[in-house]
């Protein structure tokens, strides 16, 4: 249906700071065949883009540009229809989103973001799944540090279990480096907007249907001492267990009852006890509107750090997984997670739907559902780290 389309993928907003870092990474590594295209809402700056593209590869000289705004549904939804993949980097999702996911989904054409945002998740499959379903689009969020490293470590470690009976895993997350405008941003938003957070889900649970005769679960953890880690474990409330519940309701290698857990790992308990408290002033401070305008405009999107900085960034995940009598310890590991990492995972979850023999989805899907272990081996080639520890 879509194979006459000019374009296999157009990256809309990569005249921000992660976009421009998305397009680099298309520029250094997307393949000779590829035909893509930038879009955005100023020419200039994205002409600029192009200027910095061809200097790394000057066939891009004359890379297409097109003009489009999250306000004009028109030009959003011109951008759909000559394209077969479209990624995204224009974020708070929940302000910004929506219109160029009902595009996408009312033309057919794959879609991909990078948001760590629940409620615009659950809206998108409130409003948007069954179109997507209709037409043969794949709507696939979370495709940077939320949520690939997450979802695609607990499939990497499910698949070494016994999937015939119950399975747990717990995932531990540590960072060094900063977090991007984008997700500063998003998650302030979020914080601000509990309530329609919990009025999205429970409308998403109102019509998603349950994974068939079998339990899948994300349960919040408790602060406690890793041993074997030698570190102090907090629960962790990001998207990352919602979207890692919903490749395992998908996917029967996750046994007939799963239960994941998701904390962020720290040294020493007077940080854990640090982090908690200004984390709660936070939520609280971002309730207030003139204190949320204060603390978005410290800040502003479309910064962000220089890439020597960025190269000391890293991220490191193990997961701990047990089933059948079988325990096993594996790790994600890489770069910078903001920026540098989010750039090269949303750029090969593109080129994979675009390029790669996948299974038959549609609708809106998580990055295992959709892509599982063919953009894994990608991302393995890209320099991204997936091994075992220990079984």
């Amino acid at each position: 249906m879509r194979a006459d389309r000019p374009y296999d993928l157009v990256l809309f907003g990569a005249t921000g700071f992660t976009g421009g870092l998305t397009a680099e990474y298309l520029a250094r590594h997307a393949p000779d065949r590829l035909r893509w295209a930038l879009a955005g809402r100023n020419p200039d700056k994205l002409a600029a883009v192009r200027e910095r593209l061809a200097a790394i590869d000057p066939a891009l000289a004359d890379l297409p540009l097109l003009t489009a705004d999250v306000t004009d549904p028109a030009s959003l939804r011109a951008v759909a229809e000559s394209a077969r993949v479209v990624a995204t980097t224009v974020g708070p999702y929940v302000h910004h989103g929506e219109p160029l996911v009902a595009a996408c989904a009312a033309a057919g054409t794959d879609y991909l973001d990078i948001t760590g945002e629940p409620e615009f998740v659950d809206r998108m499959y409130v409003r948007h799944h069954a179109e997507a379903v209709r037409t043969g689009a794949r709507l696939v969020h979370a495709c940077g540090f939320d949520s690939i490293p997450h979802d695609l470590g607990v499939w990497y470690t499910v698949r070494q279990l016994p999937a015939d009976g119950p399975i747990a895993v717990d995932g531990y997350v540590r960072a060094g480096g900063r977090f991007s405008a984008g997700t500063y941003h998003s998650a302030l938003t979020a914080f601000s907007r509990t309530g329609e957070m919990s009025r999205a889900a429970r409308a998403r649970r109102a019509m998603e249907p349950g994974p068939d005769g079998r339990r899948v679960r994300a349960v919040p953890g408790k602060v406690g001492r890793v041993r074997e880690f030698g570190q102090w474990a907090v629960p962790l409330p990001t998207i990352d267990p919602q979207v890692v519940r919903r490749s395992a309701a998908a996917r029967p290698e996750y046994g007939p009852d799963f239960r994941y857990r998701h904390f962020a790992a720290m040294k020493r308990l007077p940080t854990v006890l640090v982090a908690g408290v200004g984390l709660a002033g936070v939520v609280g401070l971002v309730k207030v509107a003139p204190t949320r305008r204060w603390l978005l405009g410290r800040l502003a999107s479309g910064q962000g750090p220089t890439a020597e900085q960025r190269a000391k960034s890293w991220f490191q995940v193990r997961f701990v997984g047990t089933g059948g009598g079988w325990r096993v310890v594996t790790e994600v590991a890489g770069g910078d997670p903001g920026y540098d990492e989010t750039a090269k995972m949303l750029a090969e979850s593109a080129l994979c739907l675009a390029f790669d023999d996948l299974p038959e989805t549609s609708g809106q899907v998580t990055p295992v559902a959709a892509m599982g272990d063919t953009l894994l081996d990608r991302l393995v080639r890209a320099g991204i780290t997936f091994r075992t520890l220990s079984a």
